[in-house]
């Protein structure tokens, strides 16, 4: 089946209720497990791209009471949601930030001059209108020690296995989330799409797999190891 692009970003307020409501928990805690396994465990500055309404960033920042956080995400109201949903006393560690990935230009990281030490991206990969942005910010942001993880989900064989998908996993869902959850299966990558981009941005080294029946994970050091 071949890629069907979708919009880049979630702005509608019905779409932003319906994602922030949503039950992701399986998915969120299967990613934040990866990145909680790997990533080390001293302090660290950890940058969130395409946050949402901050789930996985207030999750990792209760496990990792060391660690800081900036949640960037182009959506204003999915960026008002994760504000205004993160309690306050982790307001001096966690913050969030509108910020969008142009095309074609790297943003200016939002601080952490020497580089994060933990790059983070779970489904945005595929709202991308140029996935090379995605890994060019990370190679930009990123401290040459850090470490990154992206997940995001895994396009179908078919339109039909689509369906199916969205009925087994998003059954009780609103329906625009199915929908959106259908126009994101379809504007998804396959393993070895994902692997020719990190060839193209030089980041071969690092793994590409799939952790789930919908989804790819992308992680490891951003510099590769060195070879004896």
């Amino acid at each position: 089946m071949q890629r069907i692009p979708e919009p880049e970003m979630m702005t509608g307020a019905e779409q932003v209720r319906a994602y922030a409501q949503a039950d992701f928990e399986e998915p969120n805690a299967l990613f934040s497990a990866r990145v909680l396994d790997q990533a080390p465990v001293a302090p660290a500055a950890c940058v969130d791209l395409g946050c949402g309404p901050g789930d996985i960033v207030r999750g990792l920042a209760a496990a990792r009471p060391r660690w800081s956080f900036d949640g960037i995400d182009g959506s204003p109201p999915m960026i008002e949601h994760a504000r205004q949903a993160t309690p306050a006393a982790a307001a001096h560690r966690v913050r969030f930030h509108v910020m969008r990935i142009a095309a074609g230009s790297v943003p200016p990281r939002p601080r952490r001059i020497g580089g994060y030490d933990v790059g983070l991206s779970n489904s945005l990969l595929h709202h991308l209108r140029d996935p090379a942005d995605l890994w060019a910010v990370l190679k930009d942001w990123l401290s040459p020690r850090a470490h990154l993880f992206v997940m995001d989900l895994l396009r179908p064989d078919t339109p039909e296995d689509a369906a199916a998908t969205v009925n087994a996993y998003a059954a009780d869902e609103a329906e625009v989330l199915r929908r959106d959850f259908h126009n994101s299966l379809l504007a998804a990558y396959r393993p070895e799409e994902v692997a020719a981009q990190l060839d193209a941005a030089g980041l071969a080294h690092l793994r590409v797999e799939q952790v789930s029946d919908r989804h790819l994970m992308v992680w490891g050091p951003l510099t590769p190891p060195s070879t004896p």
